[in-house]
């Protein structure tokens, strides 16, 4: 018998036309966050023909699990999310979305197959030799929303006895055929803050009579991202990024309200749990001079996607193992949210980037409406997940 990472290797692609052609089914049938019922009647009629122990507890994703029957038996998860985006697909591929505003702009077609990939093959493995423990499942439901499934399956009792976690994201910077990996935060915390200003109102030829609303709305605009990086770490790497403001219909006329939205965004665990309280203060401060109070609706969204050394390390040997020296690259930084974040906040973990851009073509950007794969990317996909997933079994604790 071949060594468990070429023998899964090998299973992955004897699927590839299957797979291929799931994906493109899913891709043409996307589902929003929470609908996801069609995706997830697909996943659970394979996986129990693959032998897959399936449990639904919920109306849409699944919990799937393979060996690991013996008392205090090590077990791995792994995981991919299956919700589509609000959004136009504008591709001219045969499998376009049928569903209009919603698509798989963001690659999640991609992790559901190719998930599925590495369960059929680690199935297949267990039939030929037993795995030196159990591979739980976890096809999630709605990343795109908060609060999001993982939560919810984490409240279900996804993680239970589970050891450590992977899970892959798309990335269509990198070439298929190679895995971006790094050790530590790869992902942000990502909050959504709103910011409401009132005052008495007045006319704009007397400012000294009343609360100028609108002018302590541009401070806190300016001055709040400003503040923070001086009075955060600047290490975090806190972004402060606003998406709407509104106060005001007439050019003579200081309004009584006003508000200013958007989001922050920190890479850095210890400071996300901070940036709250120094928000509400930086805020009272900026306004103090102006006759205004202000109300802060802050909501705190995702912690940040940070993965741990030992989990990074098994990724490295065997995208290393699978791809050779080459196929790993150091993924960078990003400042999006991704709720993997929060299962690693009760288990180790690492998410690695898939790479999912023809070599020499287009570089697409995710949730946008034109964004096309490589379809071997699911293979490798496939093949990484499953591979870690043995190695971490095999591996004394």
């Amino acid at each position: 018998m071949l060594e468990p990472a070429a023998f899964l290797a090998e299973r992955v692609d004897a699927y590839d036309a299957e797979l291929t052609d799931l994906r493109r089914d899913i891709h043409a049938h996307p589902e929003l966050s929470w609908q996801e019922h069609r995706t997830t009647e697909l996943i659970v009629e394979r996986l129990e023909k693959a032998g897959w122990q399936v449990d639904r507890p919920s109306t849409t994703g699944l919990i799937a699990d393979l060996g690991g029957d013996g008392k205090d038996t090590k077990v791995v998860a792994l995981r991919g999310d299956m919700d589509a985006l609000p959004v136009d697909d504008v591709t001219t591929d045969v499998w376009t979305s049928t569903v209009p505003g919603v698509a798989h702009a963001c690659g999640h077609d991609v992790h559901t197959t190719a998930l599925l990939g590495a369960g059929l093959a680690l199935a297949d493995l267990h039939r030929e030799s037993p795995l030196p423990g159990g591979v739980r499942l976890l096809f999630q439901p709605a990343e795109e929303v908060m609060p999001g499934g993982a939560l919810h399956l984490m409240s279900l009792g996804a993680l239970d006895d589970v050891e450590r976690i992977f899970a892959l994201h798309c990335d269509p910077t990198v070439d298929v055929g190679r895995v971006g990996v790094r050790a530590g935060s790869l992902t942000s915390a990502s909050d959504v803050i709103d910011v409401h200003l009132s005052g008495t109102g007045g006319h704009t030829s007397r400012p000294h009579l009343t609360g100028d609303l609108v002018f302590a709305l541009a401070k806190v605009t300016t001055e709040l991202p400003v503040i923070l990086s001086r009075r955060m770490d600047p290490r975090a790497g806190i972004s402060v990024v606003w998406g709407k403001v509104s106060a005001g219909l007439a050019h003579n006329v200081i309004p009584a309200h006003g508000s200013v939205g958007g989001t922050v965004r920190i890479l850095d665990s210890d400071a996300w749990s901070e940036v709250e309280h120094v928000v509400r203060e930086v805020v009272a401060e900026i306004i103090a001079p102006y006759g205004v109070t202000a109300a802060v609706d802050y909501t705190r969204g995702v912690p940040p996607v940070s993965n741990d050394e030992t989990s990074h390390q098994i990724l490295l040997a065997t995208v290393r193992d699978i791809l050779g020296e080459r196929g790993a690259v150091v993924s960078a930084q990003s400042l999006g949210g991704e709720d993997f974040g929060w299962y690693q906040e009760q288990v180790p973990g690492s998410m690695f980037r898939l790479g999912v851009r023809t070599p020499g073509g287009p570089t697409y950007d995710l949730h946008q409406g034109d964004l096309r794969i490589d379809e071997r990317a699911v293979g490798v996909g496939a093949k990484v997940l499953a591979a870690a997933a043995h190695r971490t079994l095999s591996e004394p604790r």
